[in-house]
């Protein structure tokens, strides 16, 4: 059988100087948010290095009867999730939270009410000035 030479390493179960996974996870999210604009921006991709985004004017909208800032041409679904709003409804029959799934309008995780509309899909649908937005419960009640 042949001997490891002196240049084959050897690995430790925990390398030295190992930081631990939290620590890590924190500084990875200092270091993404950190290159946003503002505070105001805090939840919105400002730059990318292929993806150019040209940001339109503020929009205020609300949510539940709080006012909420939008730009326009992102999304209701990108403006909530920007605004720190992760839950968009719960299940009908568990009431388990449904929050921004797919973006792209194919699965009835973002079906809100808007402007007293039930089932609107958020991620499809633009930010307006002055519409009013809302948690559904279960498949939605028309008024």
């Amino acid at each position: 059988m042949r001997r490891p030479s002196k240049r084959t390493p050897t690995f430790e179960l925990r390398a030295p100087g190992l930081r631990p996974a939290r620590r890590r996870a924190a500084e990875h999210s200092a270091a993404c948010t950190s290159s946003l604009a503002s505070r105001k921006d805090q939840g919105r991709i400002v730059q990318h290095p292929i993806i150019r985004f040209e940001r339109g004017a503020a929009v205020r909208f609300f949510f539940e009867g709080k006012p909420v800032i939008g730009y326009t041409g992102e999304t209701i679904a990108a403006a909530l999730v920007a605004n720190g709003i992760r839950v968009f409804r719960h299940t009908e029959k568990m009431n388990r939270p449904r929050g921004f799934f797919c973006a792209v309008g194919k699965c009835s995780s973002c079906l809100m009410v808007v402007d007293g509309r039930p089932n609107t899909m958020v991620c499809m649908e633009p930010v307006r000035p002055d519409i009013r937005v809302e948690r559904q419960v279960g498949r939605g009640r028309l008024l």
